[in-house]
């Protein structure tokens, strides 16, 4: 791969990973679009490691508080059994709750091979159009005054089916994460949140999942490649993530809502003019 095509994709992965707007799909469109090969797994794995290198450090005192929280909710820590018994025990638990139906389903679809089916740009611009339209709905419906001291079993079970239909490409897992949120009554930078550390067993089990694959065809010219992609995903991941919480703390999403729609839109006529 060319040094061009690796900033570009790290960028697009860094940048839409944890906005509502669906990175996968971006992701799928830039050899679309612009005609390169696929990227290939070890690419793909790169960067999503870089996005969780982000979110852990961004969210540096809640993954703190997790990590511990769950060791002393198992047993591993009996010096930090209290914790399970915090607001970090009970999150704790409720990510690993949401987490299951996603984790059931997507192992399903890879073992099937439907994941590759939905990987068209007629989805994406579909998906793109009907999740943001539902994320503009939830966002001015919902209330916003809970925080996540009342997340609990039903809410992260209901957001964990949400995340569901994130493994069809342009949902986008921070968007429809964010709009099951959002319809349940947390306010906006709770919701945000909440899909970010939702998102740390996401990545980790998606990368579990092709991560054997892509060893089996790495070069050391791909470690070379995976390891800027990595960086600079993980620095664009950053700056995504600080700009989205900022913005969410005064404002609303429907500026997401309208990107998504004018993306879908867009994809649309230029799959009518045959262009993709």
């Amino acid at each position: 791969m060319t040094l061009i095509q690796i900033i570009i994709l790290a960028l697009v992965q860094g940048i839409t990973e944890f906005l509502p707007i669906s990175s996968s799909g971006h992701l799928i469109l830039v050899p679309i679009l612009t005609g390169w090969a696929d990227q290939g797994l070890m690419i793909d794995v790169a960067v999503h490691v870089g996005t969780l290198a982000a979110v852990l450090m961004y969210f540096n005192r809640d993954t703190k508080g997790l990590f511990l929280a769950g060791l002393g909710s198992v047993g591993v820590m009996p010096a930090r059994r209290a914790v399970a018994g915090t607001l970090y025990g009970k999150l704790f638990w409720a990510l690993v709750i949401g987490t299951i139906p996603l984790v059931i389903v997507g192992g399903l679809m890879v073992a099937t091979g439907a994941n590759d089916l939905l990987r068209t740009s007629e989805v994406i611009a579909a998906t793109s159009i009907i999740f943001g339209i539902l994320l503009y709905i939830a966002d001015k419906k919902g209330a916003v005054e809970k925080t996540l001291e009342r997340m609990a079993v039903k809410p992260a079970l209901i957001i964990g089916l949400a995340q569901i239909l994130a493994l069809i490409p342009g949902t986008s897992r921070a968007g429809i994460t964010m709009t099951a949120a959002r319809y349940l009554g947390f306010s906006r930078t709770e919701a945000a949140r909440w899909s970010m550390l939702m998102s740390i067993p996401a990545i980790i089990a998606s990368g579990a999942a092709t991560l054997a694959k892509a060893l089996k065809v790495a070069t050391p010219e791909m470690w070379l490649d995976a390891a800027i992609g990595a960086g600079l995903a993980c620095i664009a991941a950053l700056v995504a993530i600080h700009f989205l919480m900022r913005w969410l703390s005064h404002a609303d999403m429907t500026i997401f809502a309208g990107y998504r729609v004018l993306l879908g839109l867009i994809l649309f006529a230029l799959i009518f003019a045959g262009v993709i």
